[in-house]
């Protein structure tokens, strides 16, 4: 991993955000040689006209791929792509595959938005709006419970440790942000602290600033 473009490997253009972790994490799990560009979107970097050329919606995460000058907006997308690019962390097309993508377009169709709802209302501006703060509190116990639910008999998400659970881990990692205690929910926080115990995510979660995995209680 570098700080700037070398042209070989993949640039990734990421900030510390849940969305930007899952593919820093799936880089690292992969062995993947990549180069790291923050865009910081606290200041608004996002917007750069450099930027919009290769993310038109002006989002991290993005990455370039070198190897065949491929370039990918949204954090589900470069999950696939690299997964099919290297063969690993997601099944064959078949019953198993059917199931990761339900569950991985789950991730990406509620548990993100929702979650990253929470955030800016609970988490950043409270006190501003009582009812999307109630409304997105309850969605939050509503998901958790659903992931819970998931999880009974099984050590992750789908069949096997895969993009699944590298898409939806690092949203659960801001249990905080979200007020929820994963005590109440056991075998979520089981499956959260066996995933946030594998070498290649405390590496992913450190990209782009150095911060430990948060470890509940």
């Amino acid at each position: 991993m570098t700080t700037q473009k070398n042209g070989n490997g993949i640039d990734l253009y990421t900030w510390a955000t849940p969305n930007g972790r899952k593919v820093s994490i799936m880089l690292e799990e992969l062995k993947l040689q990549y180069s790291v560009l923050p865009i910081d979107i606290t200041k608004g970097e996002q917007y750069a006209d450099e930027f919009l050329m290769i993310s038109p919606n002006n989002k991290i995460p993005v990455i370039v791929d070198h190897e065949n000058e491929t370039h990918l907006m949204e954090s589900g997308a470069i999950l696939m792509y690299l997964a099919n690019k290297t063969g690993k962390l997601m099944s064959p097309i078949g019953e198993n595959y059917w199931k990761e993508m339900e569950w991985l377009m789950l991730q990406m169709g509620s548990i993100g938005p929702m979650l990253g709802q929470t955030h800016h209302f609970v988490k950043f501006n409270p006190g501003k709006s009582p009812y999307a703060e109630e409304r997105y509190r309850k969605e939050n116990i509503r998901i958790y419970g659903v992931l819970e639910k998931r999880l009974k008999g099984r050590d992750y998400l789908c069949e096997n440790y895969s993009i699944v659970d590298i898409a939806t881990w690092p949203w659960i990692s801001r249990y905080e942000f979200q007020d929820m205690n994963l005590t109440d929910y056991p075998r979520l926080k089981d499956w959260y602290l066996r995933i946030a115990e594998r070498p290649a995510v405390i590496k992913g979660y450190a990209v782009p600033d150095p911060l430990p995995v948060p470890m509940p209680n």
